[in-house]
């Protein structure tokens, strides 16, 4: 019996790794590209601008009801009434959209077809934008037929994308995250054509951030940047680059962006960071990070930033000497010190679990039912496996080990 588990084991991870290989392949006939992005204090007035050169007349404004109280609408609005430029705005979009939310949108926005899209917030109102635009080329089809890989394959109608955090990198990602109202089930709609025309990064939005979401969005980032690193099989040298370049950014800049919110230097280099991680892990893919963390997203509607904060040191504790020769390329960068590659690589980590401290951010989590490991695992073993090309191939015991290691941290 034992041998034909280990068999069995020994042919899945390779299964997996087959399955890399082709896409390793596939993904050079992909044409991934970078949004045409524009930064700096004030720029998101621009987006009216683009708007009237590609001769648009009306706009559909996805947001939040949080960024419409906070009035974080009113000078692009005013942009937009300036440029003759009609507007109207969902804001129905909960902290991890959902299935529903997005079939709210479509219902609204379809009374104007094919009209631009206009999403300005964190990840949250990019993801619905997306799926909208999505569903805007696909009508008669669900969410759920949407999610997945390379189901959309139309060009949808112009997008633009700004930023109100700086940690999705939704603004430049193929991806569109989305919970099944019913099933509580969280997954991508993955396809080249939901990526926005348009990135604007205005660090002047972010400003208002509270401290904990400056934290959490951006060890979001961070974890983007770190996945898409050590993951490396469908990199170039582009995504390596922009993920080292994200990590460094982060490294120093988000403390200070955390303790100054005003601090506009760290606020736009936390934005920039956010765009490259998000570019390099749109090639280069999350990893077990992300299959487990989307998974408190959906049954416990846990902040996906809080998620990844969480989980991220976890991760890479449980990777062990797999990632060592990868993140001390990433301490390096930093300029994190070690007598080995292997000290380098561990006091990475250590420099994360640091950072969580010095933000309050806790290192376990309580919220996990018994009754919804199972279910879990299964679903982050469906999302992760064979797609993301992690550095160790987990299994449902390696997953049951997390969910164990985290559930049993300490808080601080």
């Amino acid at each position: 019996m034992m041998l034909r588990e280990a068999a069995a084991s020994i042919a899945y991870k390779a299964s997996c790794r087959t399955f890399q290989a082709g896409m390793k392949a596939a993904n050079y006939a992909l044409g991934y590209r970078i949004p045409d992005h524009i930064e700096g204090a004030g720029c998101s007035g621009q987006a009216a601008r683009i708007l009237k050169e590609h001769g648009a007349g009306r706009v559909f404004l996805v947001t939040d009801a949080n960024i419409v109280k906070l009035g974080l609408l009113s000078e692009l609005l005013k942009n937009l009434e300036g440029e003759g430029i009609q507007y109207e705005i969902f804001s129905d979009v909960a902290a991890n959209p959902t299935s529903d939310n997005v079939e709210a949108g479509f219902a609204q926005y379809r009374a104007h077809p094919g009209q631009p899209l206009l999403a300005v917030g964190g990840g949250s109102p990019m993801d619905c934008a997306k799926a909208i635009a999505a569903k805007s080329v696909h009508p008669d089809k669900t969410v759920a037929q949407l999610q997945g890989v390379l189901k959309v394959h139309a060009k949808i109608p112009l997008f633009i994308a700004i930023p109100t955090t700086a940690g999705t990198g939704s603004e430049t990602t193929v991806a569109a995250v989305i919970t099944d109202s019913a099933t509580h089930h969280k997954a991508s709609i993955n396809d080249p054509s939901i990526l926005p025309a348009y990135a604007i990064l205005d660090p002047l939005l972010t400003i208002g951030l509270p401290p904990k979401i400056t934290a959490t969005t951006g060890l979001d980032a961070l974890c983007h940047a770190v996945e898409a690193y050590t993951n490396h099989t469908y990199n170039t040298e582009l995504e390596d680059f922009l993920a080292k370049e994200a990590v460094r950014l982060i490294h120093d800049n988000l403390l200070p962006a955390y303790q100054d919110g005003s601090n506009l230097e760290a606020r736009q280099n936390m934005q920039r960071a956010a765009f490259y991680a998000g570019r390099a892990f749109t090639r280069g893919c999350v990893g077990y990070v992300h299959a487990i963390g989307h998974t408190l997203g959906g049954l416990y509607g846990v902040p996906h930033g809080l998620a990844m904060s969480i989980l991220l040191p976890h991760v890479l504790h449980q990777y062990r000497a797999a990632v060592y020769d990868r993140l001390a390329d990433l301490a390096d960068v930093c300029g994190i010190e070690g007598a080995t590659r292997t000290l380098k690589a561990q006091n990475f980590i250590a420099w994360i679990e640091q950072m969580k401290r010095d933000t309050s951010i806790p290192s376990g989590i309580d919220c996990i039912r018994d009754e919804d490991v199972q279910q879990m695992i299964a679903w982050a073993m469906a999302e992760a496996n064979p797609l993301y090309p992690t550095p160790i191939v987990w299994q449902e015991e390696d997953f049951q080990k997390l969910i164990d290691t985290v559930r049993s941290a300490k808080e601080n």
